[in-house]
């Protein structure tokens, strides 16, 4: 099959710098807005968002995982060049975010 499920995860992997930063970033923005109150220290808030940030990247490498196996039955097609694998990827996974009403 196309070598595609390190091109797909590459999309969804953050490193952890980049959580760090993404959730720091979201932490201030809930703060001053005010949407959140936090009893807590502010590490601890800072490590919650990551964990979050981290679960939902992880799901989304899990979906991209579940799509590969789907496209697995159009292999020959894949290969013929008769369908585009990346058009069908992303129709495949945009149809079980809708039909599971994931947020991504």
């Amino acid at each position: 099959m196309v070598q595609c499920t390190a091109v797909m995860e590459e999309k969804v992997r953050l490193s952890r710098e980049r959580i760090e930063r993404l959730a720091k970033i979201v932490m201030e923005g809930l703060l001053k807005s005010g949407l959140i109150v936090h009893s807590g220290g502010k590490e601890a808030l800072l490590r919650n968002i990551e964990g979050i940030i981290e679960e939902e990247v992880a799901a989304e490498i899990r979906l991209n995982a579940e799509v590969e196996e789907i496209l697995k039955s159009y292999q020959k097609e894949i290969e013929k060049g008769n369908v585009d694998y990346h058009k069908m990827f992303q129709m495949v996974k945009s149809q079980l975010v809708k039909k599971r009403g994931i947020i991504l």
